[in-house]
């Protein structure tokens, strides 16, 4: 279910607020527990090193998943993994998956979770701190952290591999617009909105296509703007698209597609014609 933007707004808030407001009345003392204590069973609103713990509901982790359209292929790393769940429930489909989690009384428990269900081979959890670990090669990051804390993230995640998909539980990534949103409504009574982010592939620039046509594109996350110059003239791109790696615009009555490479563009027109490009600058 898409929310319009004031929803989206209002919701985001109020779920940071309340979040912001249990961070400061919650001590940290009654966040210990000992390594490794069989009996540890993590408490709901206990302090961690940038948030506190609030386990996702069960129905949003598998909607969160439906959005990333996990597949076997796919290496999911799940950003501040708490009890475990997401990362457990995505190894049960089929996906490897791996949780980083500063507390590690939480790390050992989503250990023991993951060889209770059967899916520790595939279901791996690291102790530490989210902003000095290097996941690069995911295909899928899920998160469930602060505002602040995903603009922290944002130019780390923009920098991975184009298409990788980021699926976020309640808040947003600043003025990078989403791509997708979704809303649990089984068994769900708080936090109960995901949003989803494709990393776009990066195509500022100028792109040469022959002698006689160069391309210039802006762009603002998925968001392009630009021109064609063919012959000496300037044709205005629209209906401009970008998903991961694909890339779609019309100019001068022509549509073309393709895909992005680094520093090559390679597609093809209405009609068939192969067309390349090549960034110059």
């Amino acid at each position: 279910m898409t929310l319009s933007n004031y929803s989206h707004t209002m919701y985001r808030f109020m779920a940071a607020t309340v979040l912001a407001l249990s961070l400061g009345t919650i001590h940290a003392q009654d966040a210990t527990n000992v390594q490794n204590n069989e009996a540890y069973e993590p408490r709901v609103g206990q302090v961690g090193k940038d948030v506190m713990w609030v386990p996702t509901p069960q129905s949003l982790v598998d909607q969160m998943l439906k959005m990333a359209a996990i597949t076997p292929e796919d290496y999911l790393v799940d950003l501040g993994s708490g009890d475990g769940r997401t990362v457990i429930t995505a190894a049960q489909r089929g996906t490897r998956a791996h949780g980083i989690e500063f507390n590690p009384d939480l790390v050992e428990l989503s250990r023991r979770a993951a060889k209770l269900a059967g899916v520790s081979e595939t279901a791996t959890f690291t102790q530490g701190d989210i902003f000095e670990t290097n996941f690069s090669d995911a295909t899928v990051v899920t998160l469930f952290l602060l505002p602040e804390l995903n603009l922290q993230l944002r130019p780390t995640l923009l920098d991975m591999k184009p298409g990788t998909r980021i699926v976020s539980n309640s808040f947003d990534m600043g003025d990078w617009e989403v791509d997708d949103s979704a809303h649990a409504t089984t068994d769900c009574t708080s936090y109960c909105y995901a949003y989803k982010w494709i990393v776009p592939a990066k195509v500022a620039g100028t792109w040469q296509l022959d002698d006689r046509v160069s391309l210039t594109l802006d762009q603002n996350y998925q968001k392009l703007t630009g021109y064609l110059m063919e012959d000496g003239r300037r044709y205005e791109i629209d209906h401009a698209a970008l998903q991961g790696a694909d890339i779609a615009f019309t100019a001068n009555g022509r549509q073309y597609t393709g895909e992005v490479s680094t520093n090559q563009m390679t597609g093809r027109d209405q009609h068939g014609n192969l067309w390349t490009a090549t960034r110059m600058y």
